[in-house]
């Protein structure tokens, strides 16, 4: 088992390596952060109303909230659907233990993404913007925080994209996604959505991500801290039980002919 882990590891370092030397994959990444920086600096000096924390703040954690989701379905489910159109997922099949490997590679990959992404994000935002608590606790709560969330969206995310057969198909996830972060209160306050809503986005790990982050770096929010810490690690015990089998039950339908239709659409599509 542990030099499977060891095979994972090494080759989502591998994938991470190529992709954060990649022009086009950097400009993606930073291009949404480019954006958000710009609103950080012109919210600077608002407060949320009714409140005293400050707007660029708020946005700030709200946003890395939104990028952490995206990346952990969202990303993950188009890598599978890529790999599954190339034949990568084929050539993992054919090998001992290599849909638990390419697995483990696909978490390393995004998870370190995250990272990167967010450092980069929250490191000049907090710069711009007041408000932000940094302190002991802070650090503490995102020790634990960081990789349940990490825990309870990338197996999820390759579950999902298990059910798309080509990228273009699993990027309509963005869709219900962004629907499901909306009415988890990381925009605004939770409590002005409907009984019956607040009820349904309490099911899934995003309103619980948010409340962790905003008990981490503003002041005066609420803190449940052993509720978000219970429902993530409920959705990383679920996720990862599932993904495993998820993927090695589709793999077992891969074959060179589906391989081989799936490119000749995609070629027909571009021409």
């Amino acid at each position: 088992m542990s030099r499977l882990i060891r095979i994972g590891l090494r080759r989502g370092l591998i994938e991470l390596r190529h992709t954060v030397t990649n022009v086009s994959d950097i400009f993606g990444y930073l291009f949404p952060v480019a954006l958000l920086l710009g609103w950080l600096y012109l919210s600077r000096d608002d407060d949320v109303p009714g409140s005293e924390v400050s707007l660029g703040a708020y946005s700030l954690v709200s946003s890395l909230a939104l990028m952490l989701v995206i990346s952990g379905l969202t990303s993950t489910a188009q890598y599978l659907t890529m790999d599954r159109e190339d034949g990568t997922l084929l050539r993992a099949k054919a090998t001992p233990n290599g849909m638990t490997g390419y697995l483990i590679g696909k978490i390393v990959l995004v998870a370190g993404v995250m990272v990167i992404t967010c450092v980069v994000t929250l490191a000049p935002g907090a710069l711009m913007v007041d408000g932000l608590r940094f302190d002991v606790d802070t650090w503490v709560t995102l020790l634990w925080l960081t990789p349940l969330i990490m825990l309870a969206l990338l197996p999820a995310g390759a579950v999902l994209g298990s059910f798309f057969q080509s990228a273009r198909g699993a990027a309509i996830l963005m869709l219900p996604v962004i629907a499901l972060t909306a009415i988890s209160g990381v925009f605004y306050a939770h409590s002005v959505l409907p009984g019956w809503v607040q009820g349904v986005s309490k099911v899934f790990p995003m309103y619980w991500m948010g409340s962790g982050l905003r008990s981490a770096f503003l002041p005066g929010e609420p803190e449940q801290r052993l509720a978000v810490a219970a429902v993530l690690g409920l959705w990383a015990v679920i996720g990862l039980a599932l993904a495993p089998r998820i993927l090695r039950r589709m793999a077992r339908r891969e074959s060179g002919s589906l391989v081989a239709a799936r490119r000749e659409r995609a070629m027909a599509r571009v021409i």
